[in-house]
């Protein structure tokens, strides 16, 4: 498999997108990275070309939901690089609360960001991939997708089960283009969503994690749980166990 030189990371200033970049950079690829946050991404542009001088890293400012923005940042940055064969839509945020609870506004911007505007990101992407016909389209979604869960999970993987769901019917209307669609659903990997929180188990560092995430993409599967162990099995028992039992665990 030829390697897909040219990636376009979401939320790359930080947390699993800035773990991912520099993965990617150690294997020669050049990037493109938005964030909200400019001088974080200028710093790892520095990092990335202190360490790995040959690789073209290009940066834009991005607020995700500013959806005409995607659209614009998008091609800047497949011009730039001349032309995109990855993306990975990853931006997301973890600030849901209990249903009923008085905080809707913290999960409606939940909803709004992990789902309405990554819809947005793969709009943008596959807009780009069409006119090439050629490109890898990567969702980062959770095992959290997996089933409906309590408490300030809910809305979060909720969100995760609607972007897993998009994602594979983008799969299947690209089915017979060479264009590749993957759902990625990483376990607890240490990010800034899960910092601050309690110890979860099985939780890796992010340096683990993201060379996990960055194996599981490269293999452009169509679906990929990371790390792999414990995770693909924790899954298959989560689909099954009953709903009082999977609360009780969590």
């Amino acid at each position: 498999m030829t390697a897909r030189q040219r990636i376009l990371i979401t939320g790359a200033s930080a947390g699993l997108g800035r773990g991912m970049a520099l993965e990617f950079a150690a294997r020669g690829r050049d990037l493109a990275l938005c964030a909200r946050r400019l001088d974080r991404l200028e710093e790892l542009r520095s990092e990335i070309r202190r360490r790995h001088p040959g690789v073209r890293v290009a940066i834009r400012a991005l607020d995700v939901n500013e959806h005409d923005q995607v659209f614009v940042v998008f091609r800047e940055l497949a011009d730039e690089l001349g032309g995109l064969d990855r993306v990975i839509v990853n931006a997301g945020i973890g600030k849901g609360v209990p249903i009923g609870t008085g905080n809707v506004a913290a999960n409606l911007k939940t909803v709004n960001t992990n789902f309405v505007a990554a819809l947005v990101q793969c709009e943008a992407a596959v807009e780009l991939f069409r006119a090439a016909n050629a490109g890898h389209l990567v969702t980062i979604a959770s095992v959290a997708a997996i089933r409906g869960l309590p408490r300030a999970q809910t809305v979060y993987a909720a969100t995760k089960a609607g972007l897993a769901s998009l994602t594979e019917g983008i799969r299947a209307d690209l089915w017979d283009t060479p264009i590749r669609v993957s759902a990625i659903f990483p376990g607890y990997i240490e990010s800034d969503i899960s910092s601050g929180s309690r110890k979860r188990p099985f939780l890796v560092d992010t340096g683990t994690g993201c060379r996990a995430l960055v194996r599981a993409i490269e293999s452009e599967k169509p679906r990929a749980f990371v790390p792999r162990w414990p995770w693909a099995p924790i899954a298959m028992l989560m689909r099954h166990i009953p709903l009082g039992l999977l609360v009780r665990f969590l």
